[in-house]
């Protein structure tokens, strides 16, 4: 009996995450599949009692979806009602519990760096369910201040009170008024990049004191990638981080260790 995978959002035809589980099946012999499944925004309803007709195994979840997912689960792990969004979710015999593979996956490679962030401030760009899994690391691994910008100030205000609520020093900003020069760790959790457009931000004044991370994996060098990197600021790719949450999802589905090096080349294979 083939056991069926899928990752929903929409967009979803980028996606990366077929070809890394379905590599990571192949390298353990596993009789799985992956699928990428996608759901328009407003049709998650419907979607989701597809996927519990089909009695899907498992599966990721991507943008627009993370937040509104919640509402669908039948159980949520402790990171998942923190953060309050879902990227991964199991079905044990029709129930579907909820976990957030976001936050340490986004961790690990900062982590792998030996890059500090206690006592440290971080610009986070963006406010979705990806960047509220950020900023719930960040206050974990004791960031000292986090400012949330974003092009909605409503959005950006709620994140930064979610911050402060988990117990940072957080505030909002507009992106016409980021001043990078006040943080060392610069993220970009918004969707700008995608589609090869210019960064959300100045980066002039980014520096080689920076930590500049963006989660957008395709294509790999954004415009604020490269311009950091002309400035010589420490880069942390958008791959990177989709490795690390595929790899804990992978474990939570399998109950065994992920084939990193397996995924990592597929993945960099398909750049």
């Amino acid at each position: 009996m083939v056991k069926t995978f899928a990752v929903i959002g929409d967009p979803i035809e980028h996606s990366l995450s077929p070809s890394i589980h379905n590599a990571a099946f192949k390298a353990l012999n596993l009789d799985c599949t992956y699928i990428a499944y996608r759901i328009p925004r407003g049709e998650l309803k419907e979607g989701i009692e597809s996927l519990r007709q089909i009695k899907i195994s498992g599966f990721n979840v991507t943008i627009p979806h993370k937040i509104e997912m919640m509402q669908y689960l039948d159980e949520a792990s402790a990171e998942c009602k923190v953060i309050g969004a879902t990227n991964t979710v199991s079905n044990d015999n029709g129930k579907f519990t909820g976990y957030n593979t976001d936050m340490d996956g986004f961790l690990e490679p900062i982590k792998k760096r030996n890059i500090g962030i206690s006592g440290e401030s971080v610009l986070v760009l963006g406010s979705g369910g990806a960047a509220r899994a950020i900023v719930a690391g960040f206050v974990k691994e004791g960031a000292k201040k986090i400012t949330i910008s974003n092009r909605t100030l409503q959005k950006a205000q709620d994140l930064a009170e979610f911050a402060s609520d988990l117990g940072a020093e957080a505030d909002s900003i507009t992106l016409q008024n980021v001043d990078v020069s006040k943080y060392k760790f610069v993220i970009n959790a918004t969707s700008v990049g995608l589609k090869n457009e210019p960064s959300p931000i100045s980066t002039n004044a980014i520096n080689a004191n920076h930590v500049v991370y963006d989660i957008i994996y395709m294509p790999m060098n954004t415009d604020l990638i490269q311009q950091s990197k002309k400035n010589s600021a420490t880069i942390i790719y958008g791959y990177e981080m989709l490795l690390g949450q595929a790899a804990l999802a992978f474990q939570i589905w399998h109950k065994v260790q992920a084939p990193y090096e397996a995924m990592k080349k597929v993945l960099l294979g398909g750049f």
